[in-house]
């Protein structure tokens, strides 16, 4: 018998088991803490310990390992405070009848809502962090995990189990059953789309980036909505369905922050597009101290009387601060005067008992922002505008629904003078998804006007705006 070694994937910790010949993996796992809960006593009834031992899907709790490989462990926690619901406007749906289901399947979380197709009435909706995190934060780890370790199988499993989970437990909540729901509409960016359906995302990953497959069809029981480009996908394309500013007909962006940071701009009936990579930042991956928002997460905070306050999810003790929390901290830091206008702290920050923001975290922040404010500035100037042109800047993505304008102003994640004309949407891209459901005027879709996108990369301009924004003011 030889010595292996197991690879376990834990969300962002990765551990590193050594054993020796055929072992149970529960006793693995929980020799070194690792052991998913088993409401069943191991049993193997209750499929919670579920996992993927390379491209498998196994029980932890019933499973045996005899070489080296790798193990991932699903996170299948609910995160309380992923947006769930977003603006639509007033809209007129088709006649129909039975369940709909829309998923707006995201780069950090998933989210699925059930919707009365004869009503109209929105039903419940559940939500969970996208599992693929256990690969890479964001979608050029993900894309080449597809490519240079032929992980494509494990990332369309991990998706799909995950949405299964999701519909099980809307319609649980209603007492329905799987054939209940006559219609379904998933969106999400390109990648994502291309995973959950299973697509080696090759042409995603080398110059000139061309997708070769914008979908906008129907696959497996599932309307795909259309994507405009590698890099700005179907979830742009319904969130700007559900702003209804192309029937409104003014000037006007959307931005969606995220782990992608895609910009649209509409103006004189043309809109505008692009992607800029802001890394995971904003949804308080990659921060030191930070994580999702969930229970524990400090999610604001603001100067009272010259005393840093903070709250937090769930009201209970602070153990991380989420993507709201940094834009707040951030702002508050520059108030104080602890951080300056190039963004330089002389050392960490405590908010709460191990909760940090440090030099490095503004950095992040700073090079995110820099990107989405940069490719606001880069679209605007080659359409001849300014910002004080756009009549509505419309923020949406589940980090968007959270911040405080003010924060977002004073951090700089869009011009100042945009401040009064920005409006939050929420998660836009599932309300879009909602409209097509329910049989919404195709004159709120993008591709009823003309229809651009474009890489900032080949921009001249977008370097200097970049730099420009990276500093605060």
């Amino acid at each position: 018998m030889g010595n292996y070694l197991l690879k376990v994937y834990d969300q962002d910790k990765v551990s590193e088991l050594s054993f020796s010949g055929k072992t149970k993996l529960r006793d693995l796992l929980e020799a070194n803490g690792l052991m998913p809960a088993t409401p069943c006593g191991g049993n193997g009834t209750c499929g919670k310990c579920s996992a993927y031992l390379g491209d498998e899907k196994i029980l932890t709790c019933q499973a045996y390992v005899e070489e080296s490989g790798e193990l991932y462990l699903p996170k299948k926690t609910i995160i309380s405070k992923i947006r769930t619901d977003g603006f639509m406007p007033d809209f007129t749906p088709a006649e129909q009848s039975g369940f709909g289901l829309a998923v707006d399947i995201g780069t950090t979380t998933v989210v699925a809502r059930l919707v009365d197709l004869s009503s109209g009435e929105l039903l419940n909706a559940a939500s969970r962090e996208n599992p693929q995190r256990l690969l890479s934060a964001d979608v050029i780890g993900r894309i080449q995990a597809c490519i240079e370790k032929g992980k494509l199988p494990l990332l369309k499993n991990l998706i799909t189990e995950t949405i299964k989970d999701l519909t099980e437990h809307v319609l649980k909540e209603r007492g329905l059953k799987a054939e209940d729901i006559k219609r379904t509409v998933v969106t999400g960016n390109t990648t994502m789309l291309y995973l959950f359906t299973g697509r080696m995302p090759t042409t995603l990953a080398y110059t000139p980036f061309i997708a070769d497959c914008l979908f906008g069809f129907e696959e497996n029981g599932a309307y795909l909505p259309p994507c405009f480009g590698a890099f700005v996908g179907a979830d742009i394309y319904t969130a700007i369905t559900a702003s209804g500013l192309i029937p409104k007909g003014e000037t006007a962006m959307l931005i969606d922050l995220g782990t992608n940071g895609e910009i649209s701009l509409y103006d004189n009936g043309k809109l505008t597009c692009c992607a800029t990579a802001c890394g995971p930042a904003f949804e308080g991956t990659g921060i030191s101290c930070g994580g999702p928002a969930a229970e524990g997460a400090i999610d604001h905070i603001w100067l009272e009387n010259g005393e840093i306050k903070y709250s937090v999810i769930g009201g209970t003790k602070p153990t991380h601060i989420c993507g709201s929390g940094i834009m707040d901290a951030i702002a508050t830091l520059l108030i104080t005067e602890d951080i300056d206008e190039t963004g330089a702290m002389e050392e960490p920050f405590e908010f709460a008992p191990g909760v940090v923001l440090d030099p490095k975290d503004v950095r992040q922040v700073q090079l995110a922002k820099g990107a989405i404010c940069g490719g606001i500035k880069t679209l605007l100037s080659r359409e001849g505008l300014k910002p004080e042109d756009v009549k509505t800047l419309y923020i949406a993505g589940g980090f968007g629904s959270y911040i405080n304008l003010d924060s977002a102003s004073k951090v700089g994640i869009f011009p100042a003078e945009m401040k009064d004309s920005a409006k939050v949407i929420g998660n836009a891209a599932l309300s879009g998804a909602i409209m097509m459901l329910l049989g919404a005027d195709k004159s709120f879709e993008p591709a009823s006007v003309s229809c651009e996108c474009i890489n900032l990369a080949q921009q001249p301009e977008f370097s200097d705006l970049y730099m420009e924004s990276m500093f605060f003011e």
